[in-house]
């Protein structure tokens, strides 16, 4: 069957470009701390070098104290009792907690290079004038010693969750605040994300022996402890009451999460070529069968995100029952455990996925919640395809139905909004999580889903560790399609403007078939048009935007060809086939299901017998 396209043949200039200059400051951090759980309470001490590798000379700098936001009237308690749709895991219970339950952290002294500093508390951030500015290059060492209190609330940290765990210790130190291109990132915790310095870490953490834990790092005092962490039969003897030391060292992180319950299990598993995992749950019966299951399949999830999204390169992490729900930290997630063995896994799989894109990318999730959140769910949709369902299409996923119905509710906000200041909590979750997946899901439909998995590679292995912003990932995916792809990053996360492309008529002339589409939504997208045959063959039309600067290469088994670009200030296209329309049974737009088209409903016309059947109807 012939088929006349009008096709351009034009060149794709892979463009050289230069890699832009590049700093990050660096930390190395010490700290030791004294538990007193009758108290719920513990005091530390911390001692921090620092690096400012900007060019910028500092005069301050800043620290999070975020357990000052479970107190009544700090801008948690406020922002969760205004907010249209607070969470219900905290609505207004901030405002209602007694001293005794409130969470608090304090700087009692702290020194630059031995002199002692001028500093005040505000809310969540502590505010710092430096003795002696840091100039570009140079280094200073920052002393200090700190007193807090674990809340009752919980909220990601707190103690006493709701399934009975003691002490879910995550944010809970004076953690100095970022500075990067954007200037110092002192943003108060309202309740969303965090962002930090990428640096090593020594820790101390002494507690009442009968406390099991779990955190960040490799534990380097494992003799001493026993807990699992040595071999059954070579458990160290001490009396009730004790307190007991556990040291942990971490390389490459921006934080430092632990968790410590009385009850806890403690079981590990082996990754070959990979890290050592730990799991730590609740001795209680109803918990065990899910639990014991759980690191066959973690096992398999570190094994495939290792060959499909990047090595890890930690030596351990540890799944722990604690938290609210499910929280990622450097080499440790906490999970809420009392959960069927395929929810304990799904949860497993998105917060081990966020230990690519939050932990080890390092990407500032307040500025950009996105590029977190949303390549986690589309990461760990496949991750979980991966374990149970093999042979399906990974292309696309619930959070594109997600998106569409944030796109049609009325209430979407740019991307480019701060984590925290969405209007409502619905808008930043559909935005961070399903809008987030489907830019990068459909990124497949623009470049084709093989240069997408090799971009995906090249975004991990050039700025690992590095915290790049948007503009670096689209950029990875540029050089490695070929195509311009900015126009695509300013509508997805600057702009609300959604895609709606219509097939408007298909009409016979003259012994060739003409079809007429329309964009509807504003948002420009390339398209691919599927055309089946009355004898069953199929033939895919790629039309490409002008702007893209090439096209798509050919995917599927499938005859393929490129038509001519359709201008984005073109409101209409007009495609022409060298074939009968009788011959033709049905033309689509997009049948992969991949382009993020608010109103499929006009997509497609068919013919039934002698009855033709328009999209729009």
């Amino acid at each position: 069957m012939k088929i006349h396209i009008p096709i351009t043949i034009g060149f794709l200039v892979l463009g050289f470009f230069a890699k832009a200059q590049y700093w990050q400051q660096e930390i190395s951090c010490e700290m030791a701390i004294n538990f007193d759980d009758e108290k719920h309470q513990y005091t530390g001490s911390q001692t921090l070098k620092y690096k400012n590798n900007s060019p910028d000379t500092l005069f301050k700098v800043y620290y999070h104290l975020q357990p000052n936001a479970f107190q009544p009237g700090s801008m948690m308690d406020i922002r969760s009792r205004t907010i249209e749709d607070p969470d219900p895991r905290v609505g207004d219970r901030i405002s209602y907690l007694t001293p005794e339950e409130q969470g608090f952290l304090h700087v009692l002294r702290l020194s630059q290079n031995g002199k002692a500093l001028q500093y005040k508390e505000i809310g969540t951030i502590l505010e710092v004038d430096l003795a002696k500015p840091i100039l570009p290059g140079k280094r200073a060492k920052f002393e200090m010693t700190f007193h807090g209190q674990v809340p009752e609330q919980v909220r990601r940290s707190g103690r006493n969750n709701k399934e009975g765990v003691a002490y879910s210790m995550t944010q809970w130190f004076p953690k100095m605040a970022e500075y990067d291109i954007y200037g110092w990132n002192a943003d108060e915790y309202i309740g969303r994300e965090f962002h930090g310095v990428l640096g090593e870490w020594h820790v101390s953490i002494t507690i009442d022996s009968a406390y099991t834990l779990g955190a960040t790092g490799v534990l380097h005092n494992a003799k001493n402890i026993g807990k699992g962490y040595l071999p059954e039969g070579r458990q160290p003897k001490r009396p009730d009451g004790d307190k007991l030391t556990w040291r942990f060292k971490a390389e490459n992180v921006h934080d430092f999460a632990w968790v410590a319950d009385k009850n806890y299990v403690h079981t590990t598993r082996q990754v070959e070529n990979g890290p050592l995992l730990h799991f730590l749950y609740l001795n209680e019966p109803d918990l065990k069968d899910g639990w014991e299951r759980l690191p066959e399949f973690t096992e398999r999830m570190v094994q495939y995100a290792s060959s499909n999204f990047g090595e890890y390169p930690y030596p351990q992490y540890t799944v722990a029952q604690g938290g609210d729900g499910g929280m990622e930290y450097a080499m440790i997630t906490l999970i809420t455990g009392q959960r069927k063995l395929s929810s304990l896994v799904g949860v497993t799989a998105h917060e081990l996925m966020h230990s690519w894109y939050q932990m080890i990318l390092a990407t500032n999730e307040l500025r950009y919640p996105w590029m977190d959140e949303g390549f986690t769910t589309y990461t760990s949709a496949r991750l979980m395809s991966h374990l149970f369902n093999p042979d399906e299409d990974t292309r696309t996923g619930r959070y594109y139905d997600g998106y569409i119905s944030l796109a049609n509710s009325g209430k979407e906000e740019p991307m480019s909004k701060l984590a925290d200041h969405y209007n409502t909590n619905y808008a930043y979750g559909a935005a961070s999580y399903n809008k987030g997946a489907v830019f990068i899901a459909q990124l497949g439909y623009i470049m084709g889903d093989e240069a997408l998995q090799r971009g995906i590679l090249r975004y991990y292995d050039q700025w690992k560790f590095k915290h790049p912003t948007d503009i670096d990932f689209v950029r990875e995916m540029e050089k490695t399609s070929g195509l311009e792809l900015m126009w695509y990053h300013n509508y997805m996360v600057n702009t609300t403007e959604t895609i709606d492309y219509a097939i408007d008529t298909v009409q016979a002339n003259e012994g060739r078939t003409w079809i007429d589409m329309s964009r509807i939504g504003n948002f420009p997208m390339p398209l691919d048009i599927d055309i089946t045959y009355t004898d069953g063959t199929q033939t895919r039309v790629h039309i490409p935007l002008r702007m893209m600067r090439g096209a798509k290469p050919a995917e599927d088994d499938i005859t393929y060809a490129v038509a001519i670009d359709w201008p984005w200030t073109h409101p209409v296209y007009r495609l022409a086939l060298d074939v009968p329309l009788e011959s033709i049974a049905k033309v689509e737009i997009d049948a992969s299901g991949r382009l993020a088209d608010v109103n499929r409903g006009n997509n497609t016309f068919s013919r039934q017998g002698d009855i033709e059947i328009p999209a729009n109807n």
